[in-house]
Parts: structure tokens; sequence; C-alpha cells
């Protein structure tokens, strides 16, 4: 660790506003956040009006390291998102909820999404009974996940379900505490994606 601290969380003070990228930490008082609201460095606390080009950016920027992605892998799902019918900006926001690593956190299975790229990596889930080791695979309606047997067995998972076993899932979500599983009920809509995100200046961003 720097003395800047946490390069993670000083990420969330840059773009003023909570990523959730350490999971549960966001959500406690040792949040960077909620403990010093303004960017990082001598000029932090000064008011920075962003128009154009910087806005698209940011947006671009925020969205794609909430998820935790590459710019190469970023780009491949937004033009996914552009050959799809509907609008563009909430086909790619529903994509990317639809990533197993995010709906591994979401279901509250994984402490943060990098917990969940890291168990899925490492094989501890399952997608229809066949073992996923694809952070970005892509769920569709109907498919069940599920923490695999053997894995269901280990103490760091069994402690994570334990904690979150009281955490408010998505709707879209049906989770079976008690076998460690879950199904996709319905497809996720824009109106389950409380973001912070305007997405329509990515679009915007990757169609000059």
């Amino acid at each position: 660790m720097s003395r800047y601290g946490d390069p993670v969380c000083r990420q969330c003070r840059v773009e003023k506003t909570k990523l959730f990228l350490k999971g549960d930490k966001c959500l406690s008082e040792k949040c960077p956040v909620e403990r010093r609201g303004y960017a990082p460095g001598q000029h932090g606390r000064a008011r920075k009006r962003i128009l154009g080009y910087g806005l698209q950016l940011r947006e671009k920027q925020k969205l794609k390291r909430f998820y935790g992605m590459t710019e190469r892998q970023f780009r491949l799902f937004f033009k996914r998102a552009e050959r799809q019918k509907g609008i563009t900006g909430e086909n790619l926001l529903a994509m990317l909820e639809r990533r197993l690593d995010n709906v591994v956190y979401v279901m509250g299975f994984a402490r943060s999404r990098t917990h969940g790229r890291q168990l899925i990596s490492h094989g501890h889930f399952s997608v229809n009974q066949r073992k996923v080791t694809v952070p970005s695979f892509i769920v569709d309606e109907g498919d069940e996940v599920k923490i695999r047997l053997r894995s269901a067995q280990y103490e760091d998972i069994k402690q994570v379900v334990g904690q979150n076993k009281n955490k408010t899932v998505p709707s879209w979500i049906a989770v079976d505490w008690d076998n460690m599983s879950a199904k996709i009920a319905a497809l996720p809509t824009r109106q389950d994606i409380t973001l912070p995100i305007e997405e329509h200046y990515i679009v915007e961003l990757y169609s000059k």
C-alpha cells in the first residue's frame, strides 16, 4: 500500500461516488468516500466542471472500473450491445449485470466482484450443473448458479454465505441459501440497475 492509501478505494474518491469496489467495506464507516468525500491530493477539494468529452470519458471509466474490466473487454461488450435490438446503453448495462462474477457477488456468495472472479476462476461455481471458470460468462433466464458440492465445504465460502443471508438480493435472482444456489428468475431491466451511471454518455463516446 502506498502513502496515498488503497488505490482501489482512492478511485471512488476520484469519481466522487461509491463504486463498491471493495465489497462490504463500502457499506461500513471505513469507506473512504464516507471519511473523505473528495479526491486525493492538494487540489482534491477544488471544484472542476467536467463537460463534453471529459464527461463521456468519466462515465465510461466509472462503469468499466465498477465491473473490473479492461478497455478491450469493455469495447467488446459495447459492440455486442450495439448489435442487439433496443437501446444500446440499456443493453450494455443489462449484459454487464448478467456477468457471472457480478451475479455471484449480488446474490451474496462473494465479498466483492473481485472475490467473485477469483472464486469462479478457481472452479468453485457451476451453471446448470456444469463447471464454469470464466468470470465474464453471461447467465440467461432460467439458469441455475450453484456453489459446487466440494467447494461448499470450504470454511471461507461458508463464512461468506452465512454473513450474507440477510442481504437484499435483486428481484431477478431467486436465492436458495440452504442449497447454496440461485436461479435467474428474469433478465435484469434498467430499473433493476441502481448504479450512478448515465449510460447515454458512453454511447455518445463510442459513436464518434
